[in-house]
């Protein structure tokens, strides 16, 4: 009886510890599968973060900071044309046909893009006919083809150009659009340029509408530095309806 007894306890300690180094097998196999979970979830965070972090030190920094230098920016001379189409506003949903890519003036619809917004993408842009109004308002296009669009980095700093201008004032000084030009949209620009600025000029005309101009300038680059420079050769008030929003 006693031997039996022996065994049996035997036989429980021997059970007891086989549940031991299973609970011990199981409680590792649980860590590491919660250590590689939060590997994985630091992997994923940090990867999300990169774009965030990526554009936001492509905004650091002042307007004329941003992007290239204006050397660098690859810039043709400014063109002009003499402009039409002021007061010129056709019903929403007519198609316009704008021989310039992009349009610096011409006839458009009734209503501008809000004041707002500073950055606009292929999925969320006005039609090229409500951005033409904002020309006439005074506004400064920065227009970005889809070299641009493609660049991370470029777009970042497109990005962060037209983050200089965004705010809850009513500053007529940020009177500023960046918005993508497309194939739909009309010609690609200029051989080597992926950026085209563009603004409705009076023409030093003082509200003669035979003297205003279009004005345009095609860069290789995104550049603060040359935005900040045509902004001051060209701004808000040089313009057919500069009061308006």
């Amino acid at each position: 009886m006693a031997k039996t007894n022996q065994r049996t306890r035997d036989r429980r300690a021997v059970v007891e510890q086989l549940q031991r180094e299973q609970r011990r097998r199981e409680k590792q196999r649980t860590l590491g599968v919660v250590a590689v979970c939060a590997v994985f979830a630091l992997v994923i965070i940090f990867l999300g973060a990169r774009p965030l972090l990526a554009q936001k030190e492509a905004a650091s920094g002042d307007l004329a900071s941003l992007g290239t230098s204006i050397s660098d920016a690859a810039c043709r001379p400014m063109t002009t044309k003499s402009a039409v189409g002021n007061s010129d506003h056709r019903p929403i949903g007519t198609p316009i046909s704008y021989p310039d890519s992009p349009p610096a003036f011409g006839p458009h619809w009734p209503v501008p893009a809000p004041f707002g917004r500073k950055f606009y993408t292929t999925q969320d842009r006005p039609q090229v006919e409500y951005l033409v109004h904002n020309l006439e308002h005074g506004y400064t296009l920065l227009w970005y083809d889809q070299t641009v669009a493609d660049n991370t980095g470029k777009l970042n700093v497109v990005k962060g150009i037209a983050g200089k201008f965004e705010g809850s004032s009513t500053d007529m000084r940020d009177k500023f659009i960046a918005a993508p030009w497309t194939a739909k949209d009309g010609k690609p620009f200029p051989k080597g340029t992926h950026i085209a600025l563009a603004h409705w000029s009076m023409g030093g005309t003082h509200g003669n509408p035979p003297g205003q101009l279009g004005v345009w300038q095609y860069c290789g680059q995104p550049s603060g530095a040359v935005v900040s420079s045509f902004m001051k050769d060209y701004p808000y008030t040089d313009s057919p309806e500069p009061t308006a929003m």
